[in-house]
């Protein structure tokens, strides 16, 4: 395994936390040596100022996207939290269904990872809508920095086990056998769910309207308290008023700093 010199460990956390917000403690550095030392290796590089030299050069953008795909953990699975989906069920989409007057219900999952937080809330708008549905836009935009994350959610293919926790009217109604060990999400909730890159950390998010609905749960734990405010309040601004955010159960939000109000726990609304 590679050695990092403090020098270097800085430089690497520096450009990670300015592009992705991303904070990366002195705690991280056997992590971020754990998870790099392979890429570095097979590059040929001798060392992680060669690596970090590389990656600010390169026009290409390759070098970024295996930096991100490494330092993401993209844990996620179907049902995580599920206090959230019964909340959304039971409450939000009841209001959203006698107030959205143009019939365009607009929900956005941030920080999707491999797509079960998507899925999950396609199949509950497709209970919840039943026969009326299409009368609905029910389109729900998933965005994930991680390039490697987005191809996993596409390919909608997830294994005996993933599926596991969910319903078995579910299981039958969308999903079929991919193979002996895998599942593939039905086309009929694939369709409903629109996948696009995106940095939480960019300045102006290319929506022209506002959501109803964000999830973006267990995101803001990798972040500083200023880079959390400031995201935060980009949600803020793009959500329609009386819309609702969902965050990770081990996240808060400033009191002092956001307009948002508590629900309960991490369930907030505009």
């Amino acid at each position: 395994m590679f050695e990092i010199t403090e020098r270097e460990f800085k430089q690497l956390a520096c450009f990670i936390k300015d592009n992705y917000g991303i904070n990366l403690k002195e705690e991280k550095r056997l992590l971020l040596v754990g998870r790099l030392s392979n890429v570095l290796l097979e590059a040929g590089f001798k060392s992680f100022s060669e690596y970090y030299e590389y990656i600010i050069s390169d026009k290409t953008g390759e070098a970024v996207i295996t930096l991100v795909d490494k330092i993401t953990t993209n844990h996620t699975f179907f049902m995580r939290e599920a206090v959230h989906f019964s909340y959304f069920r039971d409450l939000v989409l009841p209001f959203l269904d006698s107030t959205i007057k143009d019939k365009d219900l607009r929900l956005w999952c941030a920080a999707c990872s491999t797509g079960e937080e998507a899925y999950t809330l396609a199949m509950i708008v497709d209970d919840f809508f039943g026969p009326e549905k299409y009368r609905w836009d029910t389109k729900i935009l998933a965005t994930d920095i991680s390039e490697t994350a987005l191809r996993h959610a596409k390919r909608a293919v997830y294994s005996k086990e993933r599926i596991s926790p969910l319903p078995a009217h579910w299981k039958a109604k969308h999903f079929m056998m991919y193979d002996s060990e895998n599942y593939i999400v039905a086309d009929k909730i694939r369709k409903e769910v629109i996948y696009r890159k995106l940095n939480l950390m960019d300045n102006i998010f290319p929506f022209s309207k506002k959501f109803h609905v964000i999830f973006c749960r267990n995101v803001m734990i990798y972040f500083d308290d200023e880079t959390k405010d400031e995201l935060v309040n980009k949600l803020y601004n793009h959500m329609e008023t009386g819309g609702f955010l969902f965050i990770g159960h081990s996240e808060s939000l400033n009191k002092e700093a956001t307009k948002f109000h508590y629900i309960m726990p991490a369930v907030y609304r505009k």
